[in-house]
């Protein structure tokens, strides 16, 4: 089997097309698989993204920026390679991208999860010869509840400390999660305030037709009475920040897969973890590589020792490589 696509030191290159995917170095053409900032880098001659991550792309690499874009499924022949973008689930706009030359499919994930969210557009496994696959929650032990059960929690939490006159700072990632939050959870339980870094993110991703609810922005005219009943979502970025204690009396929580294991929520001194992620769990990373019916698998960023040795022992041709893309995180608000 051929080498359709190759992993450099820039990124993953296609040297029949001339085309890099979600490169981490200046090149001529990037595919980009999302806008997050490990996968969308400043310097591109041209890019090609899924018309949903332009606007995005653009408000964080720079309004002129010189971006083309495509719809799902939408075919374009460039050096004789057909390229297209199909849905990833990760966040809005999240592409996985098919690479064809003479019969031949490559697929490369991006990150993805398989589970609806109900704002971005689902998951499509898209059969191929050999597929690009992230492994961010790659063991057993990550297996997510179903995500209107975590909404639950949240406004449980949020409940909870309204009885009590605090507030309650929800930290999660500005784009993805943030949207995800807002969208999932009883608007109707009080009033939501959002830091400026998710707001900025909701106003763009609202004026491109995403059905992102309205929020309030945190102000310096906001007062700490305003807050006392209220839900805020704020970045990691904030923790042990003058903007964080001017909120108080709070308590403070954090989204994210990796809550799905205690000692990380003491490593971040949060008060209350919740396990919502916008990567696909263990099963979810199971059944996509099965759907694509690959007989070779590319494993990145994650548990990729592990994933691949599992792959392998269930017959399939898997490898680990090592990239530049970091997955969901802690402390950094820019991936998820």
């Amino acid at each position: 089997m051929s080498q359709l696509l190759q992993f450099t030191d820039k990124g993953i290159y296609c040297e029949a097309g001339d085309f890099y995917i979600d490169p981490h170095k200046p090149v001529n053409r990037a595919i980009i698989t999302h806008a997050h900032s490990d996968h969308a880098y400043r310097g591109h001659q041209v890019y090609l993204a899924h018309r949903q991550s332009v606007p995005v792309m653009r408000q964080r690499l720079g309004a002129d920026i010189n971006v083309h874009s495509l719809e799902y499924n939408e075919k374009i022949i460039h050096n004789g390679v057909t390229v297209s973008l199909h849905p990833a689930g990760h966040i809005i706009g999240s592409s996985q991208v098919r690479v064809e030359l003479n019969g031949e499919v490559w697929v490369a994930s991006g990150d993805y999860k398989t589970e609806d969210d109900g704002i971005s557009t689902p998951f499509e496994p898209v059969k191929c010869n050999t597929f690009i696959s992230e492994s961010t929650f790659g063991l057993p032990v990550y297996q997510w509840k179903a995500q209107q059960r975590i909404f639950d929690e949240i406004e449980s939490w949020w409940k909870r400390n309204q009885e009590r006159g605090m507030a309650s700072v929800l930290l999660c990632y500005a784009l993805g999660k943030a949207q995800r939050i807002l969208c999932g959870i009883d608007l109707s339980t009080g009033p939501i305030y959002a830091h400026g870094a998710i707001e900025n993110v909701n106003e763009v991703l609202r004026k491109n037709g995403s059905p992102v609810p309205e929020v309030k922005r945190i102000t310096a005219e906001n007062k700490r009475e305003d807050f006392r009943n209220a839900l805020i979502l704020a970045t990691a970025a904030v923790q042990n920040t003058s903007w964080l204690a001017k909120l108080k009396p709070y308590s403070i929580g954090f989204a994210s897969g990796w809550m799905q294991i205690r000692g990380n929520k003491r490593r971040g001194a949060h008060d209350i973890g919740f396990a919502l992620s916008d990567h696909a769990d263990w099963n979810g990373l199971n059944n996509a590589v099965k759907a694509t019916g690959a007989e070779r698998v590319f494993v990145t960023h994650g548990y990729t020792y592990q994933f691949a040795r599992w792959l392998r022992e269930k017959g399939l041709d898997a490898q680990e490589v090592t990239t530049s893309y970091q997955g969901e995180v802690i402390v950094d608000d820019e991936v998820g």
